[in-house]
């Protein structure tokens, strides 16, 4: 029998003894039973359940005996069941209702008021017992009338709403209206019973609000970054000592899953188990609200439990709103609180301690991906580990997910190819409804650039490419604090192939690429734009995606002399976007057709500018030659005519489209005559000049 069975054993020992003695002076109080009555036997099948029924756990156990029903009730059968009571209660750890009696300051009345009104959910006799006592039928359960009756010690003061039995809702009164409150029904609170009785759960009524926070990661593979923080939460509570009210533990940062980590692993430390309750989940009634906090403070008491209360779509504590009813909840219960904001409240009405929570470094994700991946990889495994740290910024539960479902689903050789489809995938969602993917398909060999554009353009994939050796190798790293992305301006007329620089960049890279939809970013709300560029650039930095901002004139604009409230707003907003293009670690590319436009702060902050000239008649003729896919039928294309078109590759490409479209439907291949027919309506399209006979064939 292992110690919490032996301890049942002996607290169900205690229970029953309480029990019996209790059933005694409940007896004594209501004098013989009448002689047309028919009080039932301890051990009668009739009676319901009896103790020993309830109470013993095997056939020969020894429980205390009561005295039949038409025995006397005499001091010396009091003093015995006292007698026997008090050898029960010295086992340790104490019985329950002891410790719930010492946990929460109960008198040995109110201790004793608890056990009568238990009573009835523990044993059926018990409400015969109560209507005898009060000369009653019609009142077959506790009151308060009663207790003081029959009771020692008794105190007025036992049911008044601050002191324990009501302020923690051990009790439920249930008081019609017009009937005075000693004379109303008494009855244990549910989660009570079950404690006495040895069942330590989680109240019910919780359970819809709370669940269990377990971040599947063992707490040995915590990095050393976010150990550090664990160990500096547990030594400042610990240094608290016996505090009636524990400060609050705010978690700040972006990464949601690296706090509850953390504090999983500091509440597991400290032998709590952690709950999660999501803030928006908080009552807005104050009855409600104080239930819930009441509750919770017993839970803590009862239960070794720490709450984990997630703020993290909260921006502040606001006049209205839900982070007001975060710190009435706070403020109005205790235990152990761990707050996951993304910015520090300054503003809670109760103490705190606050810690920031980065996800691992580059060196540790490493070391992570090796733990993870082991030796299933066909290659290398520290570089398959470096080249995934590199480029993707991930915690520590994603990485090990991550691992697990790319081995289960591709073995040996393939595996390192499906690790990254997996993590492109995994920072996909939470940027799709800011942004609209595009899928590149364009290649180096489908750019037509001057030799020193496309080599900047080159400069940049590498450059993103080897973040991890300048970055961390060579310790540039240590030495930055900003700047550590890498953003370039695509400058050019529209059609001369920033966006096809930009999808061929994220096809060599094997990245996803996002163009930014400024319709869903840009908002006339004060303070909603900044707030889905921060969702932006957070999204981004985990490091599958590069940010493509087409016309970023439009975002990125110069600032302008304040002369209302409007001007001042749209600075801020451009303020916003030089910190966080400063602060961003990922790729970002500005693509305009108005440089002159831009903020020449943004200007500083750019790595690289390519300038995408307007194609020469040799670019145009490439472009031609590129234009149609091989599988396209083809007659006689002369491609040095067509490279006198004074026109973009855009608007090349869409002349070739076209083209196709009136082969195809005239079922013939594509040839001069139709390829100059497209031409000649781009040139309408365009409002350019045309000149017939540039357009005639033959």
């Amino acid at each position: 029998m292992n110690d919490l069975a032996r301890w049942q054993e002996q607290n169900n020992h205690y229970l029953a003894s309480t029990l019996a003695w209790l059933h005694l002076r409940l007896r004594r109080l209501a004098g013989p039973e009448p002689a047309n009555s028919a009080l039932l036997a301890v051990d009668k099948p009739e009676g319901g359940r009896s103790l020993r029924r309830l109470f013993a756990q095997r056939p020969d156990e020894s429980l205390p005996m009561l005295p039949t029903p038409s025995d006397t009730v005499t001091e010396q059968d009091l003093n015995q069941a006292a007698a026997e009571m008090t050898t029960a209660e010295s086992i340790d750890p104490p019985p329950a209702l002891l410790m719930l009696a010492q946990r929460f300051g109960l008198s040995r009345f109110e201790r004793e008021v608890l056990l009568l009104c238990a009573a009835m959910e523990l044993d059926t006799r018990t409400a015969r017992l109560c209507a005898r006592a009060q000369d009653d039928p019609a009142r077959p359960y506790p009151t308060f009338a009663l207790a003081l009756a029959f009771l020692d010690d008794p105190s007025w003061d036992a049911l008044a709403p601050e002191r324990p039995l009501r302020y923690w809702q051990m009790l439920e009164i249930n008081q019609p209206a017009g009937q005075a409150l000693i004379s109303s029904a008494l009855r244990a609170d549910e989660r009570v019973v079950n404690y006495l009785k040895g069942l330590n759960y989680l109240d019910d009524r919780l359970s819809p609000l709370l669940a269990p926070l377990e971040v599947s990661v063992e707490q040995e593979s915590l990095p050393a970054s976010q150990m550090g923080v664990v160990e500096g939460i547990t030594r400042q509570l610990n240094s608290l000592g016996d505090m009636q009210r524990l400060p609050v533990v705010q978690l700040l940062g972006a990464d949601g899953l690296s706090k509850q980590l953390v504090a999983q692993v500091a509440a597991q430390s400290m032998g709590l188990r952690l709950y999660r309750m999501p803030a928006e989940l908080l009552p807005s009634q104050a009855g409600e609200m104080e239930t819930l906090a009441r509750l919770w403070q017993r839970e803590s008491v009862l239960l070794p439990v720490a709450l984990y209360l997630d703020a993290s779509s909260i921006e502040q504590i606001a006049p209205e709103g839900p982070g007001v009813l975060v710190n009435r909840f706070l403020a109005r219960s205790s235990g152990l609180f761990f707050l996951d904001t993304r910015e520090m409240w300054a503003s809670l009405s109760v103490p705190s301690l606050v810690f920031d929570i980065q996800r691992p470094t580059p060196q540790e994700q490493q070391a992570t991906w090796q733990a993870a991946l082991d030796s299933s990889v066909g290659e290398d495994v520290s570089q398959v580990s470096a080249r995934l740290a590199s480029q993707f910024n991930l915690n520590l539960p994603t990485i090990f997910d991550i691992a697990q479902r790319a081995r289960a689903e591709t073995p040996g050789e393939a595996l390192h190819g499906r690790l990254w489809e997996v993590c492109l995938l995994s920072t996909r969602p939470r940027l799709d409804t800011l942004a609209q993917r595009i899928d590149p398909k364009a290649t180096w060999e489908d750019l037509v650039l001057p030799e020193a554009e496309e080599r900047l353009l080159n400069q940049i994939a590498a450059q993103v490419d080897q973040r991890s050796t300048v970055y961390d190798l060579w310790g540039f790293r240590h030495k930055m604090n900003r700047g550590l992305g890498i953003s370039a301006l695509f400058a050019g007329e529209s059609g001369t192939g920033k966006t096809m620089a930009a999808e061929v960049i994220a096809n060599s890279l094997r990245l996803n690429l996002y163009r930014i939809d400024l319709s869903a970013v840009v908002s006339k709300y004060i303070g909603e734009t900044e707030k889905n560029l921060r969702r932006l650039f957070d999204a981004a930095e985990d490091g599958g995606a590069i940010l493509f901002f087409d016309e970023a004139d439009a975002l990125f604009g110069k600032r302008s002399e304040v002369k209302d409230s409007h001007d001042r707003y749209a600075n801020i907003e451009i303020n916003y976007l030089l910190q966080r293009m400063e602060a961003y670690r990922g790729l970002a590319i500005l693509a305009t057709n108005m440089k002159g436009s831009l903020d020449t702060a943004f200007m500083r902050r750019l790595r690289f500018i390519v300038n995408f000239p307007f194609p020469g008649a040799e670019q145009r003729k490439a472009i031609w030659q590129r234009a149609f896919p091989a599988e396209t039928p083809q007659e006689d294309l002369d491609y040095e005519r067509l490279a006198r078109l004074n026109l973009t590759g855009g608007s090349i490409h869409n002349i070739a489209v076209n083209a196709a479209f009136l082969a195809a439907q005239a079922g013939t291949p594509v040839s001069m005559p139709v390829v100059l027919a497209a031409a000649r309506a781009e040139f309408r399209k365009l409002d350019k000049p045309v000149n017939e006979s540039e357009f005639r064939w033959g």
